[in-house]
Order: C-alpha cells, then sequence, then structure tokens
C-alpha cells in the first residue's frame, strides 16, 4: 500500500562524499517518488541565513506600491510580476472549475548577461530578467540563491540517475545549465472554508523537479495515492521537493507528479519560494532507457522545454492573455 507520509531523505552523507551514500539516497528517492511523490530533504548545504535574506527580499517585494510592481509585469519569457488573482490553472487534472488563484507572484530565470546571444535575440523564455528600482540588495540576494539553488539540483540528479538505475553522471550533461524559474509567491490569509478558490489550487507541477524552501507558516497540502489530501509538515530547514510533468515524461510514469494545492489559513500573510527546475532548454525530454521495454513503450512524444512552456503558459496564465487580447 503506498505510504500516507512524506519521507525525508537525509543529503549529508552523500555531500561528504560517504562510500555507499548515493545509492542509499537512490534507494530512499525511488521509494518517495513511486509511492507518493514527495520528499523534505535534511543536511542540504543551503546556509539557514541565506534563506532567511530570501524571504526578508520577498517581503519586501510586495510590500511595494502596486505600481512599482505593475511596472514589471509579467511577459512572454514568464519573469515579472503576476498580480492577484493573475492565473488560473485550467490544464489543472485534478479539479476543474476553480476561480483564479489567490496569490501574486515574482519570476525570474537565470540571469543572463545582457550580451548573451538569447538576450540579444529575444529568445523565448531566455531573456533578461528585470528588477525592482529603489529595492537595494534585491538583486544580489535573489542571484546568489538561484545560483545555490542551481548547483544543489546538479547535485540531486546524480540521485535521480542512481534512483533509474542508470550512471551516476546520466544527467550531468542535461542540466549542465538548467532552466529554472525562481517563483516568489504572497498568500493572503483565507477566511473560511475552500470550495473553489485557492491560493494555489490542486495541480502538478511541470518541473523535473521542484525545491520548495522551509516555511514555517504552513499552507501546502498534497493528494496521496488513495486520494486523501495531507498537509505537509513544517519540518526545521527541511526543502520539500516534488516532480512534475517534466520528470514524467523523463521517467515514463515511473516517478509521480503528485497533486498539490496552498490554502493560507494561518491566520497571517505567507509567502513562498518555489524553484522549479528543468533540462537545458535545448534538450529533448524523453523517457530514459530503463524505463522503456518491448512491454513498456514511450507513453509520450519527445518534446523540448519552449514547446511545453508555452503550452502551458498559454492555458494558464490570465494576466498574459489580456494583454494579449489588448494589443490584438
Amino acid at each position: 500500500m503506498p505510504t500516507e507520509m512524506i519521507p525525508v531523505i537525509d543529503l549529508g552523507p552523500y555531500l561528504k562524499g560517504e562510500p555507499s551514500a548515493l545509492d542509499r539516497a537512490a534507494t530512499e528517492l525511488r521509494h518517495a517518488l513511486t509511492e507518493i511523490g514527495f520528499y523534505f530533504i535534511v543536511n542540504h548545504g543551503v546556509p539557514r541565513g541565506q534563506i532567511a535574506s530570501v524571504f526578508d527580499q520577498v517581503k519586501r517585494f510586495h510590500a511595494q506600491p502596486m505600481e512599482n510592481k505593475l511596472a514589471l509585469k509579467l511577459n512572454h519569457h514568464n519573469t515579472g510580476y503576476m498580480p492577484m488573482r493573475g492565473n488560473t490553472l485550467r490544464t489543472s487534472t485534478v479539479q476543474a472549475g476553480t476561480k483564479p488563484n489567490l496569490n501574486e507572484a515574482f519570476f525570474i530565470k537565470k540571469e543572463l548577461p545582457a550580451d548573451h546571444p538569447d538576450v540579444l535575440a529575444d529568445r523565448r523564455f531566455r531573456g533578461a530578467n528585470r528588477w525592482p528600482e529603489g529595492l537595494p540588495g534585491f538583486k544580489e540576494v535573489i542571484t546568489g540563491y538561484a545560483d545555490t539553488m542551481e548547483r544543489l539540483v546538479q547535485k540531486l540528479v546524480r540521485i535521480y540517475a542512481r534512483a533509474l538505475d542508470l550512471p551516476a553522471t546520466y544527467f550531468d550533461e542535461p542540466f549542465r545549465e538548467p532552466q529554472f524559474s525562481l517563483r516568489m509567491t504572497h498568500y493572503p490569509h483565507q477566511d473560511g472554508p475552500v470550495s473553489d478558490e485557492f491560493g494555489l489550487a490542486p495541480h502538478t507541477d511541470t518541473s523535473f523537479l521542484t525545491l520548495l524552501a522551509p516555511n514555517d507558516v504552513p499552507g501546502l497540502s498534497i493528494r496521496t495515492q488513495s486520494g486523501r489530501w495531507i498537509q505537509a509538515p513544517a519540518i526545521p530547514d527541511a526543502y520539500v521537493v516534488n516532480g512534475g510533468q517534466m520528470l514524467q515524461r523523463w521517467t515514463n510514469d515511473l516517478f509521480l507528479a503528485t497533486p498539490h494545492r496552498a490554502i493560507n489559513q494561518s491566520g497571517g500573510e505567507r509567502y513562498a519560494i518555489p524553484f522549479f527546475c528543468d533540462s537545458n532548454i535545448d534538450w529533448p525530454v524523453a523517457a530514459v532507457p530503463t524505463t522503456v521495454g518491448p512491454d513498456r513503450p514511450p507513453k509520450y512524444p519527445t518534446t523540448y522545454y519552449t514547446d511545453y512552456m508555452t503550452w502551458y503558459q498559454k492555458r494558464n496564465y490570465d494576466v498574459l492573455n489580456a494583454d494579449q487580447q489588448a494589443a490584438d
């Protein structure tokens, strides 16, 4: 019977290079991603002070006057500010007919220099980040944290490779320059019972993996394989990690993309900092060899990040669609 508890994986021994630690972590990860689709990581190496600094900066951003935030309105690269109720999860297979999500968010992707060929060409999802004026230190803290997350992912994917019975270095090249999105979200408090309006409606992520920073304010719940919704406990200094639709494609549905939702009934404001990470933008996403065979053909056609995310963004981000209609 699938587990009803989110397991905890201690990365300490693996990051220290202890013998057999990689394969032990891989065994635990495979169990987590085939049974419940979520896990916690502890002893991950991300300084507590760095995480606290990011939360402070996210609060500073959302405390700005609305006109300052709207000056950075979300664009086709999925960078910038998304206003409250700016997206509706129409692609969710978990719960249809929900109202727009009760959150606002600021997004960045990898910081690229102004003379980078992709920036100069305005390549989709590879444009320049836009930064708020009047918030000294904001950019430096946020990009520093994104760099830390990128390095952590590059260590984690070796555990994923071994969990899939592949050489540890299998994902090194696809994730040498991963494509990521760092979302800085503010959820206001919600009163009363929730039926069709959520901070974030039930959904599955699109990513290969998502890292959610440790948070003292609860709000995340996940749907187990039995169909029961459980609250994700707040474990001190522990990241919550889950897989998404791209991970399903990489693993031919061996690993789960588990539905989850966010509801803030804490009595105060809630901030969340998920880091959504995928392989290099030009890397073909297809089932790895150990997940296919004569009796297990590939369930999905090969795809690419840009194609998949263009479809997803068009379907779910009302703020972009409204701007496009106005332009038309």
